[in-house]
Parts: structure tokens; C-alpha cells; sequence
């Protein structure tokens, strides 16, 4: 099997398709920032990017994750912005990745609308600045996230092949 990365910025839309994703292939969801240790949260609550230095040891972690889920299969949802980071991931097993793309705009006003999650919307700037796009040697699928959940699901189990 294969873990299934959604990944993309804050506001993407990880968590609402990756559960959704994950009960059509039934199989486990994961959300990443449950993994961040307290530090980060604080950093990332009061404003301030994370370091690639703060993120080593939680993309261990999702690695191990991923390790864990190679032969059940399962969906993480996690920003996995930089090929590196993607690189770590994959370490832990055979990973796919559906990346959410997402218009600026579109992302800022559904962050100002979130309540329930510690990443401000301040931040929103930093992560679209360090993503890199999926390239052509991973594998995976990029999307347009402002489409519905189960049209973007619907995309993805038509190109993904566990």
C-alpha cells in the first residue's frame, strides 16, 4: 500500500479531503499539526514561521507515521511544503501526493473565518513563500482546492494507484 499525503498551505483544505479521502479508501487519517510538540505550536501560535531546524524531528515522527501505515495504507494530511520535507516523508515509506493548490485570495478568507486552529492567518504569506510544487519525478497530483471535497477525492482515487 501507499500513504496518501494531502498536502498544501494553511486553509488548503488538508483536513476536510483527507478525511474524506481516507473514508473512501478506509483507511486511517492523520492530521499533522497533531503531531507538532508544544514548542511549535506556541512559535507557529504567536506568529512566528517555523525553522527548518523545528521541523526536523516532527518530520521524523510523520515518517515513522507513514512506516507505520506502509502496508495498511492510510491519508496524512501535513503541508509537506518543501521537496526536502517531502523527501522525509518518503523515507518512511511509499508516500502519494495530493497537493491542494489554492488562489491567495481564496485562502486568506477562509482563514479569516477559521476559529478552531493556532495557525494565524499572518502566516499564510510565509508558507505560500516556501512551497514547491510537486516535481515531475514525485509522485502525485496537483489540484484546484476551491473545487468541492468530493470532486477533488473524486479526482484523486481516478490518478492514484495503491
Amino acid at each position: 500500500m501507499t500513504v496518501v499525503v494531502v498536502m498544501g498551505v494553511s486553509g488548503a483544505g488538508k483536513s476536510t479531503v483527507g478525511g474524506v479521502l481516507a473514508g473512501r479508501l478506509g483507511v486511517t487519517y492523520a492530521e499533522a499539526d497533531r503531531f507538532h510538540p508544544e514548542a511549535n505550536i506556541r512559535k507557529m501560535s504567536s506568529g512566528v514561521p517555523l525553522t527548518d531546524e523545528d521541523r526536523w524531528p516532527w518530520l521524523d515522527t510523520l515518517a515513522e507515521w507513514v512506516g507505520a501505515h506502509a502496508a495498511s495504507g492510510g491519508v496524512l494530511g501535513c503541508s509537506a511544503l518543501k521537496r526536502r520535507y517531502r523527501d522525509v516523508l518518503r523515507g518512511g515509506g511509499p508516500v502519494w501526493f495530493l497537493h491542494l493548490r489554492v488562489d491567495h485570495d481564496v485562502l486568506a478568507e477562509r482563514l479569516r473565518h477559521r476559529t478552531d486552529h493556532f495557525m494565524p492567518a499572518s502566516l499564510l504569506d510565509s508558507q505560500l513563500a516556501a512551497l514547491e510544487p510537486l516535481g515531475a519525478d514525485e509522485p502525485g497530483l496537483t489540484v484546484d482546492a476551491s473545487e468541492p471535497a468530493e470532486r477533488i477525492v473524486a479526482a484523486a482515487l481516478h490518478e492514484y494507484q495503491p
